[in-house]
Formats: C-alpha cells, sequence, structure tokens
C-alpha cells in the first residue's frame, strides 16, 4: 500500500539528512591536521513477507520465489577512515608526523572523564612549565610527561625516528630528555571521537597496545612534517550530489505515495 512507500521514503530523507551532515563534516575539517574522514554505512530494514518463498501451489510445484516488500532503511554505524594523510613539510622542530601505524598519547582531563586520550596530530607545543602539549585549543598534556627544561628553545630540539626527544647544549652535545610512546589497537574504527582530533578507546577498540616507534607494527616518526586531513574533497564532492539526488528520489516517492492515496481517496465520490 501507498503508506508502506511513506514510511519507507522517510527512513531514506532521515538516514540521507544524516550522511548529508557526514560529509559536511568531512569538508569543513578537510585542513585540520591529521583529521580521519568518515563515512555512512546502510542496512535495509525489516520485510514484510506476503508471500513465502518455496512455498507449495496448487499443482504441487514449489514457488521459486516469494513476494517481500521491504521497509526503508537505517543506518548501521558510522566508520572512520584511518588511511594516512598527506606529509606536509613544515621545518617547524615540533612538528611530527607517524609515517605507519599508531597514536600520540594525551593525558585527558577530569572533565573529560580523565585517562588517555589518542591522536594522529603531531602539532606540538611547549607550555610555560616546559612540558610538551597539544597543539588543539586546550593545549593537552602529553602522556608521556617530556619537560624541556629552562632556557631551551623549540630550534634545539630534535625528535628521531625512534622518538627520542633530545636538546643540543651550548657545547654542542645532545642531550635526551625523553620518549615519545605510541599506541595502536586491534579495531581502530571502534574508537570514538570527543573532537579536539582526539580519540579515546572503547570495548569496540580493544585496550590499546603501546611502544616505541620503529619497532614492530609501529610506525615511525618524521620530524618537521604534519599529517594532512585525508578527506579527497573531489570524492566527498562526488558523494554530496549522489546523496542530494538520492534524497530528491525519495522525495519524489512521498509526493507519488500521497497522490496514489488521492486518488484511493476520491474513490469515494463515485
Amino acid at each position: 500500500m501507498a503508506t508502506t512507500a511513506l514510511h519507507a521514503a522517510a527512513t531514506g530523507l532521515k538516514s540521507l539528512s544524516t550522511e548529508i551532515d557526514v560529509i559536511a563534516n568531512n569538508l569543513a575539517n578537510v585542513n585540520t591536521v591529521a583529521f580521519k574522514g568518515s563515512r555512512v554505512n546502510f542496512e535495509d530494514l525489516m520485510y514484510q513477507h506476503r508471500k513465502q518463498p518455496g512455498v507449495e501451489n496448487a499443482l504441487g510445484d514449489r514457488t521459486p520465489a516469494g513476494l517481500q516488500v521491504g521497509l526503508g532503511t537505517n543506518i548501521s554505524n558510522t566508520q572512520f577512515d584511518f588511511g594516512t594523510g598527506a606529509a606536509q613539510l613544515t621545518e617547524r622542530p615540533l612538528d611530527v608526523m607517524i609515517e605507519g601505524d599508531g597514536f600520540f598519547r594525551i593525558t585527558l582531563p577530569d572533565d573529560l572523564g580523565g585517562g588517555v586520550g589518542y591522536t594522529r596530530a603531531g602539532n606540538l607545543f611547549i607550555n610555560p612549565d616546559g612540558d610538551l602539549v597539544l597543539g588543539n585549543a586546550s593545549g593537552y598534556l602529553l602522556e608521556d610527561g617530556i619537560n624541556v627544561p629552562a632556557g631551551v628553545v623549540a630550534n634545539d630540539i630534535s625528535i628521531g625516528e625512534d622518538g627520542t626527544v633530545a636538546y643540543t647544549d651550548n657545547a654542542g652535545n645532545t642531550v635526551p630528555i625523553g620518549d615519545l610512546q605510541l599506541a595502536t589497537f586491534v579495531n581502530n574504527e571502534g574508537l570514538k571521537s570527543i573532537g579536539g582530533n582526539i580519540y579515546i578507546a572503547t570495548d569496540a577498540s580493544g585496550q590499546p597496545i603501546e611502544g616505541q616507534p620503529a619497532t614492530g607494527n609501529f610506525g615511525t616518526l618524521l620530524q618537521g612534517h604534519l599529517e594532512q586531513s585525508n578527506v579527497d574533497p573531489v570524492k566527498e564532492l562526488v558523494a554530496l550530489i549522489k546523496t542530494q539526488r538520492a534524497f530528491e528520489l525519495n522525495s519524489q516517492t512521498i509526493q507519488a505515495a500521497d497522490e496514489v492515496m488521492q486518488v484511493v481517496g476520491n474513490l469515494r465520490r463515485f
């Protein structure tokens, strides 16, 4: 009946509206350091089984197919794309990029639940206390607890591929001050984004596996570079156009179902 089409098209409009929201967020963050784009995954809803397949007919034969009418669509989940973004040369000593798998570890404040957050963004700063912090609006501390001695400036700091952080003193000697550790997860798509380029672990992601860069499955660090957003604007615009067209088609379905119902309603006049 036309009412089934109305409800099915309504689920399509609702789901497609959410997909437009996700695409808009991807495009808005096309210049966000180490941003990971998302995609929407759809699934069909329940079906009305008006005629079961394989039912025996009057002649004793089995029907090859049934009569099944779907009730629309739903969004099953949104999925992050954790592909590595392009490398941007900045030549800034406190900019560091992860080449390969891994996340930097961030100490989260109590108002965010405390614990450890994870990020791919490597735009670091030195706060007034000499601690290395993430270069977002809140400036969260690195979990590694690296403190730069007083008098040492950013240009004196080196970050090795293995995560070793050191500075060069007045005598030209290299003095280590700490190590940047990385974390990996069994299921990156299970991480929960809390904004600010930060993710937190969930039951879906599994517990973090921590280790030193350039060992095992952990990526290496590249100083003086930043990982760019992995959003492809062309692909997102194409996806936006397709979603808009699908939205329009669902709108037309509602109009068609409404017209059918009007015709049925007018039959009572004859």
